[in-house]
């Protein structure tokens, strides 16, 4: 699954990982990530994440 990269902090979506201490279990994908979600690291939305290897 592809990764993608805020591009505000750095911080890496790993969907193999997700975020379970904000709600997103391991293996969602990153457009199955909630709308509402925001970064864990500096708290911008999913809108400011691009793919990335």
């Amino acid at each position: 699954m592809q990764k993608y990269l805020c591009v505000v902090c750095g911080y890496i979506y790993d969907p193999e990982q997700g975020d379970p201490d904000n709600g997103v279990n391991p293996g969602t994908s990153f457009e199955d990530v909630p709308d509402d979600w925001l970064c864990p690291l500096c708290g911008v939305g999913k809108d400011q994440f691009e793919p990335t290897e």
